[in-house]
């Protein structure tokens, strides 16, 4: 694992793996189709569109032939939310009501320094700013401001919300004075390197601070809005180590309680939003980070929720992002509804103009299904008072319609036409069906057609051509997937060849299993990846794992592949010693020819 085990207790990480089942935990986000001894499904982690994505029940893993990706269901849940490992076996415990040790033994210790000093960094800071708004003269502007937009003193405290003075180094000195090392800081977005010469200054200056968490509640970075005049207007913390915004939703820490028994998400465009939606009791919002819907965020709420409710502005700009963003959360299996806004509001303006109640129930509560949106979204582009603008919208609306499944839906959405625009429901129904049967026959065969469940989002990918690999390397794979079924078979590895493979990654898995075992523990691929320290040996052992190595072992298999590997070295040195015969012979010293034929004798003896 990226950031390790650290001293997490391994009765906690065995509990974990045995209560989350693999197909389970991958199936909430990736659709699976049984094929022999495979569950095969569309890679979340890379475009393509035929599945080289597999998992492997008996085996408690997940391989993707195509991005190498793989490894087991607390793998899974890192790579899917931006999680570290401590992270994912907390939050995992959690929902399998696992208890969790705290203090020295426990969770709280992933030794990752760097990391952790950048999130305490972060954290201090968080609280520094926070100060300065509440407490002092440099933030009595951006409070009255505050306070102009409607956040309470207490949402003020529970979002954290700061400020950071128009000036260069209010944040430098704070960070200074407590012996943060200042490179450090600016590699993690806190300080920006100054322009010219030597040194540091703040990132952030005369901005309303808006501390942003990742799932467990540590802030990672900070969002900052502008006091006044001036570009951005919206500034984040750069991409580091902790913050990835394709990646995080804002809010996600407080909400993610309320997304677990609703089993809905309202996903809102800006922070403010947010905030006043959770005063108005929307205790189930999150935001993107100033950046558009990324796949990233759709896979991490296909693994939260079932229900998506867009709340976006009001405003074209607006629509035209929710448009964009239905497709990609319908294609990964969500339901998508969309909260209708008078033009020219967000939700924050709705909010303070009309209260809390109103915008639960006329907004949140009464949002319209995607395709309902869709019509409403194109009605708008057309006069209907003209011929031509009726004609263009129901042909454009026949196609949406067209696409549906249920003849049910396809019914209630032209006879509200029909009556809408006073035309023949029954002329409207054969135009649909002949649309329908035009559609079909376009249809492109062989990619999970019937299934909009993880389709949508991959439209790049290409099927990769197997690589052959040489003699030695399948020797070593063989040797480790064996040992990695058997304990006995990795000691008698062990006594012939140790760590003498010619594959450094393979040498590594090696050793970890030789440690393993030693331990006392049993064989399992699932567990054993859980005791790797390094993102690239947890890729090698999965596919390791993955071979069709027969199960069971003799010492002639093991000798043919110990055998194979030791050759390998020795071939390196007789490629350039052949090399240098020929070139001998070419210049007619052919004493010397001899006498590298001899030498190359004796290694091939060997």
């Amino acid at each position: 694992m990226a950031s390790g085990q650290g001293n997490i207790p391994e009765e906690v990480i065995e509990s974990v793996l045995a209560r989350h089942d693999i197909v389970d935990t991958v199936g909430k986000v990736v659709h699976l189709s049984k094929q022999g001894k495979y569950l095969w499904g569309l890679c979340p982690f890379h475009s393509e569109k035929t599945p080289s994505f597999t998992v492997t029940p008996d085996r408690g893993v997940f391989h993707c032939f195509g991005c190498g990706m793989g490894g087991n269901a607390i793998k899974f849940r890192m790579e899917i939310e931006g999680l570290s490992f401590p992270e994912a076996v907390r939050i995992m415990a959690e929902e399998s009501d696992i208890p969790i040790p705290e203090g020295k033994g426990g969770m709280l210790s992933a030794p990752d320094p760097e990391r952790d000093r950048l999130i305490q960094a972060y954290e201090w800071s968080a609280k520094f700013y926070h100060y300065l708004l509440k407490n002092t003269e440099h933030g009595t502007a951006a409070m009255d401001y505050l306070r102009s937009r409607n956040f309470s003193d207490k949402m003020i405290d529970q979002f954290q919300i700061g400020y950071a003075p128009d000036r260069w180094d209010t944040l430098l000195q704070f960070l200074e004075k407590r012996n943060f090392d200042l490179a450090e800081m600016e590699k993690g977005g806190l300080l920006s390197a100054r322009g010219e010469g030597k040194g540091y200054v703040d990132r952030f200056r005369g901005r309303i601070i808006f501390p942003i968490a990742n799932r467990t509640g540590k802030v990672i970075a900070f969002a900052g809005r502008i006091l006044g005049e001036g570009q951005p207007k919206y500034l984040n913390s750069p991409e580091s180590r902790l913050f990835n915004k394709s990646r995080i939703l804002y809010n996600l820490h407080q909400s993610k309680a309320s997304i677990r028994k609703t089993r809905q998400i309202v996903l809102f465009e800006g922070y403010g939003d947010v905030i006043s939606a959770w005063e108005a009791g929307v205790h189930n919002g999150v935001a993107t980070m100033g950046t558009s819907l990324t796949d990233s965020h759709v896979v991490l709420m296909k693994s939260l929720a079932d229900e998506i409710i867009l709340s976006y502005d009001g405003d074209r700009a607006g629509q035209a992002a929710a448009i964009k963003a239905v497709p990609m959360l319908e294609g990964t299996g969500l339901r998508v509804k969309i909260a209708l806004l008078p033009s020219g509001l967000d939700p924050d303006d709705f909010i303070s103009k009309h209260g809390g109640d109103r915008f639960r129930e006329q907004v949140i509560e009464s949002a319209v299904s995607s395709i309902k949106f869709k019509l409403i979204y194109l009605k708008k582009n057309h006069i209907l008072l003209e011929e031509d603008g009726k004609i263009a919208y129901v042909k454009e609306a026949l196609e949406v319609i067209a696409s549906l499944h249920s003849s049910t839906e396809r019914e209630v959405y032209l006879r509200e036409i029909a009556s809408e625009l006073e035309l023949s429901y029954d002329s409207l129904k054969q135009d649909c069906n002949l649309l329908r049967a035009s559609l079909q026959k376009n249809i492109p065969e062989g990619d999970n057609n019937d299934k909009r469940w993880n389709n949508g989002r991959h439209k790049k990918g290409q099927v990769q051509t197997p690589t052959l690999l040489p003699a030695y390397h399948v020797a070593e794979r063989r040797l480790l997937s064996l040992m990695i079924q058997d304990p006995e078979a990795a000691t008698y590895v062990g006594e012939r060849l140790g760590e003498d493979f010619n594959i450094d990654d393979h040498a590594a898995i090696a050793a970890y299993l030789y440690a393993y075992y030693a331990q006392g523990k049993p064989p399992g691929i699932s567990r054993f990846l859980s005791s790797l320290q390094d993102d690239r040996l947890e890729k090698a052992a999965t596919s390791i794992s993955m071979m069709d190595t027969p199960p069971g072992w003799n010492e002639q298999v093991l000798d043919d592949c110990i055998r194979e590997v030791r050759k390998y070295p020795m071939q390196r040195k007789i490629e350039p010693k052949r090399e240098e015969m020929i070139q001998a012979e070419k210049s007619g010293d052919f004493l010397r020819a001899a006498q590298i034929a001899s030498e190359i004798l004796a290694l091939e003896r060997q």
